[in-house]
């Protein structure tokens, strides 16, 4: 399977809006406790950075988002969030959303990458950013409420790119 990543197009936005939204529905990795109407993820994903989707034989199987990770005088270091369909996990379609991701850093005027909320049961992420170079930084603790109630610590990880 020859997975490509590019720069997100209206037609892509059904695909990206039901992975989006079924990540937000598991409840184990996102933040958002809701999900988007078409028109929502529209206006969320053109205001970002950049937004890229993962395709493979003209299937959209993941999709990421850049933008800064502050405002100001520590804009420069971007944050993004990344999501796969459930039927493309395992394949490697993450690491080439997080890889072309850092590629796109500089282009946007990004010196660092920064992941503020990875939830410490999301095993394969976590084992993806180690291997790809970045340095786990903090843990909040009990920073993520599952859908159940229950909490789980987030860990903040971090790459330079310069």
């Amino acid at each position: 399977m020859q997975v490509t990543v590019r720069k997100f197009t209206d037609a892509d936005l059904p695909a990206m809006t039901a992975i989006w939204n079924g990540i937000v529905e598991e409840g184990n990795s996102f933040p958002q406790d809701r999900p988007f109407t078409e028109e929502e993820a529209r206006e969320f994903f053109a205001a970002q950075s950049f937004t890229g989707v993962a395709e493979a034989d003209g299937k959209v199987l993941g999709l990421y988002i850049l933008h800064p990770n502050n405002a100001g005088r520590c804009g420069h270091i971007a944050n993004a969030s990344y999501g796969v369909s459930s039927g493309a996990r395992g394949l490697g379609v993450g690491e080439k959303l997080v890889r072309h991701s850092l590629e796109m850093c500089p282009a946007c005027g990004f010196v660092g990458l920064q992941f503020n909320a990875v939830v410490c049961t999301n095993t394969a992420a976590i084992k993806l950013y180690e291997r790809l170079g970045f340095e786990h930084i903090g843990t909040t603790k009990n920073g993520y409420r599952f859908k159940d109630g229950s909490y789980a610590d987030l860990f903040l990880f971090n790459k330079p790119l310069i």
